[in-house]
């Protein structure tokens, strides 16, 4: 059981004194039996006036932040550090707990399930040629039953071989096609074309962002920022996660934060500013994520939503 602790900051900077909205931000995870959070703080400077906590659609925390109305400042800096204790499923437990009826591809959700599932097992963005359901079909086989976990984690592992890795600071997610057609992406890319890739074949999907930790080298395709990856609702073992960008099965090194319907519903941090045209200098961002010694992480009771605190001032000539 993996004992790992996040630190995730980011830095907006601005050229002239700038008055910021209020700010959205998805940091926080929920504790549940395959991650226990043991601590978590934030830390936000120039300091809200308020902070709220609330679940969204999903059930996921969300942060609220909101500053005083005259406040200006030239930066905002937001560092959260979470320390938690990962129990990953691994691949053989879903293999263990599938129900008979899922074991093989093609097969239907329970009826009473249906309802739940039918907007995550639909298709959600144009595909006029039908390009992104010939690349699935692929691994379906030609008609014949098929091992669904054998299917998925073949479509996983294609994916990560045949698509080329690139990091991309824009916001926003390319199209499905748009990945198939330019053979690369970033990890959010490949998330979103898997979950449109499993869902042409009726199978229900949904987006996961967190972050990724190596357990032999601390890197991956996608560290040292927040990661995105899909999962697949499968009867039997529920939610099964699947990380394309680098071949990763069952949740193994996945730390998960939010899951979502779509990718523009999973922001890490959400937020503007009213300032003069121009005012924005950049932002950057910086993902630590390392293991720790198993003694390092006490048993403690779960943590209250952090405490929003000051963090130290910026300095500026």
């Amino acid at each position: 059981m993996p004992h790992v602790q996040v630190l995730h900051r980011t830095e907006y900077r601005y050229n002239s004194p700038v008055g910021l909205l209020p700010h959205r931000l998805m940091i926080r995870p929920q504790d549940s039996h395959d991650l226990r959070l043991r601590d978590a703080t934030l830390a936000v400077d120039p300091p809200p006036a308020s902070t709220r906590w609330a679940h969204d659609v999903f059930g996921n925390s969300i942060c609220l932040l909101e500053w005083p109305a005259d406040l200006r400042t030239d930066h905002l800096r937001i560092v959260s550090e979470l320390e938690l204790t990962h129990y990953p499923s691994g691949r053989a437990l879903p293999r263990a707990t599938l129900e008979p009826s899922a074991e093989t591809f093609p097969f239907s959700y329970d009826t009473e399930e249906v309802p739940d599932l039918a907007r995550l097992s639909e298709r959600h963005l144009p595909d006029p040629n039908r390009l992104v359901d010939a690349w699935a079909r692929r691994f379906v086989g030609g008609g014949e039953p098929i091992s669904t976990l054998a299917m998925l984690e073949a479509m996983t592992l294609a994916i990560q071989q045949d698509f080329t890795y690139v990091a991309r600071d824009a916001e926003g997610t390319q199209t499905p096609v748009e990945t198939l057609e330019r053979g690369s992406g970033t990890c959010r890319d490949f998330a979103l074309f898997m979950m449109e890739a499993v869902r042409s074949q009726g199978l229900a999907a949904r987006f996961v962002t967190g972050y990724l930790y190596d357990d032999s080298t601390g890197h991956g395709r996608g560290a040292g920022a927040t990661h995105a990856w899909t999962a697949v609702y499968l009867p039997g073992a529920g939610w099964v996660e699947y990380d394309p960008t680098n071949g990763l099965m069952a949740g193994r090194n996945l730390l998960r934060i939010a899951v979502t319907r779509t990718p523009g519903q999973a922001i890490p941090i959400g937020g503007g500013f009213l300032g003069e045209r121009g005012a924005f200098a950049g932002m950057s961002v910086d993902v630590q994520v390392s293991l720790l010694r198993p003694e390092a992480a006490v048993e403690a009771p779960l943590p209250e939503p952090p405490t929003v605190t000051a963090s130290e001032p910026v300095l500026t000539p």
